[in-house]
């Protein structure tokens, strides 16, 4: 009796997980389009992500909101594969002239602003990447160090220094 509980208290918790990542998958498009340019790279990366998110569903707690939770798994996901991109030999996007992918989620890529705000966050080291998408985002001081282990004081100076970086490549 009780190996039959613990298997629809397995099959809830899927259910739940698949139900939460569909509701917030989002979050994996936003992490993958700002960590990879390439379309079957941020394909990757969104299985990836996916992956690992399943994988460590059972140690959400939920003491946090979901998509905080999501965030910090997506985020640790992006920065270990930009980690090993970085090991690779690196391409300009201007020098091979490759314009960004069609798809739903690349689309606000044709805006020329966000093209260059991109360009800018992709010279970024990959905790100022994740910084600035959750800034961006709209996420609090608070969330934001939660998501990332930062102090908010830390999270306040770095945005700061970040702002101050951003308005100096765009020469405002």
């Amino acid at each position: 009796m009780e190996g039959v509980l613990i298997g629809k208290s397995r099959n809830a918790a899927r259910e739940r997980c698949q139900h939460l990542l569909e509701i917030h998958r989002g979050i994996l498009f936003k992490v993958a389009n700002l960590y990879c340019r390439d379309v079957e790279d941020r394909r990757d990366l969104v299985q990836e992500i996916g992956a690992q998110a399943w994988k460590s569903f059972p140690n959400y707690d939920g003491i946090r909101p979901f998509p905080a939770w999501l965030y910090r798994v997506a985020l640790n996901v992006a920065i270990s594969y930009a980690r090993g991109q970085a090991r690779r030999p690196a391409f300009a996007l201007d020098d091979l002239h490759v314009e960004p992918a069609a798809d739903a989620e690349a689309q606000r890529e044709n805006d020329d602003g966000v093209r260059l705000l991109y360009r800018c966050i992709d010279r970024l080291d990959p905790l100022d990447r994740a910084l600035m998408l959750l800034y961006l985002d709209e996420r609090s001081q608070r969330e934001i160090a939660e998501i990332l282990g930062l102090s908010e004081t830390n999270v306040a100076t770095k945005i700061g220094r970040l702002k101050g970086r951003l308005r100096n490549e765009f020469g405002a």
